[in-house]
């Protein structure tokens, strides 16, 4: 699946408890290491998301500290996200 279908697919609805591989950007790499990280939902990619103020460029970079990913994959994360919280929040 492309990341973009992977996007829309969860930007299109509420999260409930999705688990964090489903975040675009987020494939079995990452979200094994997220998982590893105790971030086992993408509600808890959130959490973080929120806490550093809904600021794309900070989750990237705490995407990059956290868990190693490339610019890429966490900048599709962060998108994810600010789209999603664009929608339902």
């Amino acid at each position: 699946m492309s990341t973009s279908q992977k996007m829309k697919d969860f930007t299109s609805e509420p999260m409930g408890d999705k688990p964090v591989k489903t975040l675009a950007g987020i494939g079995e790499v990452l979200g094994n290491k997220l998982i590893e990280e105790g971030f086992n939902y993408a509600y808890n990619v959130l959490g973080q998301f929120l806490v550093l103020g809904k600021n794309e460029d900070l989750l990237v970079m705490w995407l990059k500290d956290k868990v190693g990913a490339n610019s890429k994959q966490a900048g599709d994360c962060a998108k994810c996200l600010k789209e999603w919280c664009d929608a339902f929040l």
